[in-house]
């Protein structure tokens, strides 16, 4: 059949509507999400008060006429009367939501950080000041309590069945603005931050600004998955870089926090470090995934276990391990005294440990040291380095079991370009450990060419294994 000119522009107006039409139904539709939740979502102001000081002032105060009013205005700003420098009390905003309709309320830990008071402004304008339950740095989490009763409480869903890609929104207080609602999508999961290895952050690029923190992350479903609580940014603002606790392990510290006033994590006992591609191939792995054990702690629960420095701990309690981000935020929720399934490679075959989870000291130290570099004339040289005995001194100050010391390196050879340094400590070289210059050289000379071998290294901040390639030497 044949269109004329108008039909033809009747069936492309037809077409365009239906185009738009079906653009617009498959966008995420919010509002049902913020007119369910509003009414839970809480401002929240502090206010720390500045210590008085009693500093005298230096100016000197001018002589006036009895009775000049610019005698009492000089008196008052510069004496304050027995000489105090005046305070001032410093403020910060920020947010929450309501987890219980009995007034329990969740926040960030640096939202209410040192404050003297804490006020909480609810939607419809009623302010209550709240008391600080209880405050958890280690996972910024903060219970607060307002005398108030039958309070909307939100709804909670599971962090773990968010996907990357999925809508999520955010309601808060950025800069005082009072539910403010901004939203994005999940950029990724399981995010290990400096100074945050028990938390396992989902990473989003929902808009989150200062007073933004301690407000809640939606799933389309309108269930809490998360509390937001950091943004990377390089001016202070946002820059597509917003951060949420997984809302599970907010509850679990909540919970916590409610019964006994404190929070206990579970601990197993190592350091860990990540698998590179390189130490990959060196422990017979097909790729790289798992957490790395570089050191097992004295009398830990890993250490009962049979752990051993060089184990790749790939499996938790039937999660999957795959990076080292990924295992300190799983022992933390382990219960204290249960034991913990641990799936590891060794000597490149799987296996399962059982682990007893200890509860995660309140301070646990480890000695740092820098070797020193002692000229010897007992010294050996292989794979692009020089190394000497270790002394005795050196062993028992640093708990050093045994090994050799690196004195110097080739500036073209293995040892170079696999990062060893002076003063580093061998203690292992491919899984055998290194407890003299003897058992240096037996080591390094049988070892395969063009093959990577990983090298435990002990060093100031700790210790760290390396990947090596013998034929770069």
């Amino acid at each position: 059949m044949k269109l004329n000119s108008n039909s033809r522009f009747c069936l492309a107006v037809v077409m365009f509507l239906g185009l738009s039409f079906s653009a617009q139904a498959g966008l995420p539709e919010f509002t049902t999400i913020v007119e369910n939740s509003k009414n839970s979502v809480v401002n929240i102001s502090t206010t720390t008060k500045a210590p008085k000081t009693s500093q005298k002032q230096s100016v000197p105060m001018p002589s006036f006429p009895e009775g000049s009013p610019l005698g009492e205005l000089f008196d008052k700003f510069l004496n304050q009367g027995e000489g105090a420098v005046p305070r001032r009390d410093a403020q910060s905003l920020g947010s929450g939501f309501i987890i219980s309709d009995d007034g329990f309320i969740l926040t960030n830990h640096h939202v209410v950080a040192g404050a003297d008071e804490v006020i909480v402004r609810l939607a419809n304008r009623d302010e209550y000041i709240a008391k600080i339950i209880g405050s958890d740095e280690a996972s910024d989490v903060a219970v607060l309590k307002v005398e108030a009763t039958n309070l909307q409480v939100l709804k909670f869903g599971d962090s773990d069945d968010l996907k990357v890609g999925e809508w999520v929104l955010a309601i808060g207080s950025p800069f005082g603005f009072d539910h403010s609602v901004t939203a994005g999508i999940v950029s990724a999961k399981g995010r290990s931050l400096p100074n945050d290895n028990y938390v396992p952050f989902i990473q989003t690029d929902v808009a989150i600004n200062p007073g933004n923190s301690g407000g809640p992350l939606f799933n389309m479903d309108g269930e809490v998955i998360g509390i937001n609580s950091q943004i990377y940014s390089r001016t202070g603002g946002f820059m597509g870089l917003s951060f949420a606790i997984p809302i599970e392990l907010a509850l679990n510290v909540a919970n916590q926090i409610k019964e006994t006033g404190q929070v206990s994590r579970g601990w197993l006992g190592v350091l860990i470090q990540e698998v590179t591609g390189e130490l990959a191939e060196s422990f017979g792995m097909s790729n790289p995934h798992g957490a790395l054990v570089a050191k097992v702690l004295d009398s830990s629960p890993a250490a009962k276990a049979g752990l051993q420095v060089g184990d790749v701990i790939v499996g938790f309690n039937g999660k999957k391990v795959n990076s080292s981000s990924n295992l300190p935020p799983l022992v933390g929720r382990s219960s204290v005294g249960e034991n913990a399934q641990v799936t590891i490679i060794r000597d490149k075959k799987e296996q399962q440990v059982k682990v007893m989870i200890d509860e995660l000291p309140t301070m646990t130290t480890q000695a740092a040291y820098s070797p020193k570099v002692e000229g010897k004339s007992n010294e050996s040289v292989a794979l692009g380095m020089s190394v000497e005995a270790l002394s005795k001194e050196l062993k028992s100050q640093f708990k050093i079991p045994a090994g050799v010391q690196v004195i110097d390196i080739d500036q073209s050879g293995a040892a170079q370009d696999a990062g060893i340094q002076n003063g580093d400590v061998i203690t292992m070289i491919d899984n055998k450990a290194v407890s003299s210059l003897k058992d240096f050289d037996a080591i390094t000379k049988d070892l395969a060419k063009g093959k990577s071998v990983a090298l435990l290294v002990q060093r100031a901040s700790g210790p760290v294994f390396l990947a090596i390639r013998p034929e770069d030497s």
